[in-house]
């Protein structure tokens, strides 16, 4: 039978390879997203250099990011990020893999002004600090307390972005009254919902609302037991899902998805 700190152990492993394979995929759909799209980086597209270069105060800034946005450059910042990606869901993370990932996505946030696509890109960089926390740490003072840190640091950034969402919806008066869930649905994907839909009808968007406002606002809650966690990260999962499925928003999806190994693991420790 195992003892109490070989089974921690193991739980920690799990967690660690984890959320380094769920990064490692978020991250890569990220990576070839950017691929996707480099003609529209380019000559006359509609997110060329040229334009968003203007926004660098710093002239010195501008020649080093100049050079390292050039076509074939970027082109190659992109690849080499592919591979670090790969190697990390093979080998695992490691300081010197990490903070190439780290470095690379702050170039790329600044490439696209801050963000490509708003939150996702937010939580990108909470799994991606955590990670380059836990290397750092464990240089320091042991792989123990190292990933301690970075998963306290992904959980509580985590777990505070869906209580925060949450408060605002509480304090708006178009998600008390349910309107809010009808407009957004409206302008989904999928076109404005009929007229005969179930959720026009009044009551249930009331329902819904309220649904995900008590889930998002006690959210906290998941923290004191390992099975609350579990729990709230399956809700959690299919939440994102619909998000996805009605607004395509695939980032949002992969990217929190990353971080629900660290809740787990922190619920568990408390």
């Amino acid at each position: 039978m195992l003892d109490i700190n070989t089974s921690c152990a193991i739980s920690t492993t799990m967690a660690v390879r984890s959320i380094e394979l769920l990064f490692a995929l978020s991250a890569g759909i990220q990576t070839l997203e950017y691929w996707r799209i480099r003609h529209a980086m380019q000559g006359d597209g509609l997110w060329v250099w040229s334009i968003q270069r203007l926004d660098i105060p710093s002239p010195w800034m501008r020649q080093c990011l100049d050079a390292l946005f050039m076509p074939h450059r970027f082109s190659a910042l992109l690849a080499l990020r592919f591979i670090a990606l790969i190697s990390l869901a093979i080998q695992g993370s490691n300081l010197l893999t990490i903070g190439f990932l780290f470095i690379s996505n702050v170039a790329i946030l600044i490439r696209w002004r801050g963000a490509f696509n708003g939150g996702s890109d937010f939580m990108t960089l909470v799994v991606l600090t955590g990670l380059l926390i836990a290397q750092i740490v464990s240089n320091v003072a042991g792989p123990e307390f190292g990933w301690r840190a970075g998963f306290w640091y992904i959980t509580i950034q985590s777990i505070t972005s869906y209580f925060m969402s949450g408060s605002v919806k509480l304090l708006r008066r178009e998600w008390r009254n349910g309107s809010a869930m009808t407009i957004f649905l409206n302008a989904s994907v999928h076109g404005p919902l009929r007229q005969n839909h179930v959720l026009r009808k009044p009551w249930l968007a009331i329902l819904g609302s309220w649904a995900f406002i008590l889930w998002e606002s006690i959210a906290p809650l998941a923290l004191l037991d390992a099975r609350l966690a579990i729990a709230f990260c399956g809700i959690a999962t299919v939440f994102h899902f619909l998000v996805f499925w009605f607004f395509g928003l695939n980032r949002f999806f992969w990217a929190w998805l990353a971080t629900f190994p660290a809740i787990v693991w922190c619920a568990g420790q408390i």
